[in-house]
């Protein structure tokens, strides 16, 4: 179908879906690192907290995280993903309220890992929701504005935070941010749908071409000939493996970057943590950019493969002149700009891997085991940055260590199958 075509059908689904699903993934965002804030505003020194043991706390998210994700894949794939994620807002907003109220280091890592249980479904559930709103031409836009959320959420988060903590302490910033997130509730039920046939604000003539469109794609899964479809053959396949370690690596550097970044700002410009707040927006302002660019040119020349390589390069290149210059406050500071403008671009077309490489009946649990098993890396990234910080008191090493990670990502995208170098009419549907 032409460009035309597709821009004369109407787009309500583009304003109710991705609306929803940009607020879901930005509170759970929120939620899960605005204890960067705290521990660079005083929530270490309240509980005695080493930079090793505070690493430990914002990383341990990451552990809780995998253990839903796979089953998490699978139930959005077959059955309600729109109950599914509902319940999780729930859960995880108020795990988020009772970390404010923490007394000993060893509450919050409970609390913390629970939190990571509680989230761990909503990424697969939501990319399930999008993939049966949205045809494989627009699926790398569609994916592109679901992760550019989190740009939003950081945007948000630094000056709230920071402006919390200045005025009622690290403990309220938790307290707040997680009644916002139950709050979510109240909008996510209204508006956001299973499929196109379930949706009564749907206009007829957007329904009927999405509800044709997608059988059409999924028709055309059902005449290609594939190997057998169960999860123990998926697991014996290299290209599962080769995205659990990409997103691995990928995920080491995102959140080594993102939840070390207001401490980073601390020690290169030595301001207060309302400033940093601010300071801490404009990596996300280019992220929103970044995003954007790299799904369009991922989506129009079909070569997925390239546009994951490029940012992650880019994201390591930055990372390490940053530290390099780090004598140069302000060369430095647009640096870790740059970082941002990076740091998530990959995501959104690394998400459009797993129909061009396995059958639409296990694409739900391919979802969750990649992204449960590469989201350890956002347990290895803060960790290690805290304590090789503890160890050598050095935040450099650490940098060092995210870019090395980075690197080796970028070098395993490389390697990844050709057809991700191809058209996008090569793609199975989600």
């Amino acid at each position: 179908m032409s460009q035309e075509t597709v821009r004369a059908i109407p787009s309500a689904r583009w304003w109710r879906i991705i609306p929803a699903v940009i607020l879901v993934n930005l509170f759970s965002f929120m939620d899960r690192t605005n204890i960067s804030f705290a521990m660079a505003g005083g929530m270490n020194e309240t509980l005695g907290m080493t930079a090793a043991l505070s690493g430990l706390a914002a990383g341990i998210f990451f552990v809780g995280y995998v253990i839903p994700q796979a089953h998490a894949g699978h139930w959005a794939e077959h059955g309600n993903a729109k109950q599914f994620i509902g319940l999780t807002i729930f859960l995880w907003g108020g795990l988020s309220v009772l970390c404010g109220f923490a007394q000993t280091p060893a509450q919050l890592l409970i609390i913390r890992f629970l939190t990571g249980v509680a989230e761990g479904g909503v990424w697969p559930a939501i990319l399930v929701i999008i993939s049966r709103w949205f045809p494989r031409e627009e699926r790398g836009r569609a994916n592109a504005c679901f992760v550019m959320n989190i740009a939003i959420a950081s945007i948000i988060t630094g000056p709230l935070s920071g402006w919390i903590i200045a005025n009622f302490g690290w403990r309220w910033v938790f307290i707040a941010e997680g009644f916002l997130s139950l709050a979510l509730i109240f909008i996510w039920y209204p508006l956001i749908s299973n499929g196109p046939q379930d949706a009564k604000w749907l206009s007829p003539v957007e329904r009927d071409w999405l509800v044709t469109k997608l059988a059409a794609e999924r028709e055309e899964v059902k005449r290609t000939p594939r190997a057998a479809v169960s999860y123990g053959a998926v697991l014996r396949d290299i290209n599962l493996w080769k995205l659990v370690v990409l997103y691995f690596f990928y995920q080491i550097g995102i959140y080594g970057f993102a939840l070390w970044l207001p401490t980073l700002l601390k020690e290169l410009t030595n301001t207060g943590i309302a400033r940093i707040g601010i300071l801490s927006i404009f990596p996300y302002v280019a992220m929103i950019f970044g995003v954007y660019a790299f799904g369009l040119l991922s989506d129009r020349s079909g070569n997925r493969r390239l546009y994951i390589a490029l940012p992650i390069l880019g994201f390591a290149i930055c990372f390490l002149l940053s530290t390099l210059f780090s004598s140069n406050i302000w060369l430095s500071y647009g640096l870790l700009v740059a970082c941002g403008f990076f740091m998530q671009s990959a995501s959104g077309v690394f998400w459009t891997l797993p129909p061009m490489l396995f059958p639409s009946e296990v694409s739900g649990g391919v979802r969750g085991i990649v992204n449960a098993l590469g989201n350890l890396g956002g347990f290895i990234g803060p960790f290690a940055v805290g304590w090789l910080r503890t160890a050598f008191d050095s935040y450099a090493l650490g940098i060092y260590f995210l870019t090395a990670m980075l690197l080796a990502g970028f070098l395993l995208a490389l390697n990844l199958p050709s057809n991700t170098a191809g058209r996008p009419g090569g793609e199975r549907e989600i």
